[in-house]
């Protein structure tokens, strides 16, 4: 059975998953601890559980989301899974995360499994669909178990709003094609775990989010 735990990190308030099964193997995803506190904190939480973690997994290249993967990939020698389409965030994440008073991130300086290449992500006994979801970044990818009915949206899909489409590589149109074409059609039961803020459903974006609102009652077309 899937295990899910959520460790929330960084001065952006950003969500940090661990999943788990029976097996006991694990991953990461969207590790952002960012001090030497939050790391603390996250390898105490996998040790505590008897967990082995075997990789780190972003939804999106943002440096909020990968501030602590290079801590990962030392610490348990895992590699590093996103969409090659965000490698370029990279390249920045140093200078953003310095914008917020980061300043003693380090960042992997290259992924070791482009997301791109598969349909699924496996671990122990489970399998995780990797959903390409842009918008956001132009490789935003969502994770979604089905037999537990649940979907990692990273920052395409919140409670009752939507991931910043502003930002270099942001698309509106994108964006709003991913959540109504992918995730929506998922069903209202899956829960959904975003990228920053509480958990929610299909069902209650579909009927309280506004930006899916307005778009279902052809108030905008997006």
């Amino acid at each position: 059975m899937l295990k899910i735990a959520k460790l929330i990190f960084n001065p952006i308030q950003e969500n940090t998953y661990i999943l788990w099964d029976e097996s006991g193997e694990c991953i990461v995803v969207d590790a952002g601890n960012v001090s030497a506190r939050e790391d603390n904190r996250l390898v105490e939480y996998i040790t505590e559980q008897g967990l082995k973690p075997v990789m780190a997994v972003n939804t999106h290249g943002h440096f909020d989301h990968l501030a602590g993967v290079e801590h990962l990939k030392r610490t348990f020698d895992i590699p590093f899974a996103m969409s090659g389409k965000d490698t370029y965030l990279l390249e920045g994440a140093v200078a953003s995360a310095r914008m917020f008073g980061m300043s003693d991130c380090s960042f992997p300086a290259m992924i070791d499994i482009d997301l791109d290449t598969m349909e699924e992500l496996h671990f122990g006994n489970t399998t995780l669909k990797i959903i390409p979801t842009p918008g956001h970044t132009p490789g935003h990818v969502s994770l979604y178990n089905e037999q537990m009915g649940i979907v990692l949206t990273g920052d395409t899909l919140f409670r009752e709003s939507i991931g910043r489409t502003d930002l270099p590589g942001g698309d509106y149109s994108q964006i709003m094609r991913s959540i109504l074409e992918k995730l929506i059609v998922l069903g209202d039961e899956v829960k959904v775990y975003p990228g920053h803020g509480e958990e929610t459903t299909i069902g209650h974006e579909s009927l309280y989010n506004p930006f899916i609102v307005e778009v279902i009652n052809k108030e905008v077309n997006f």
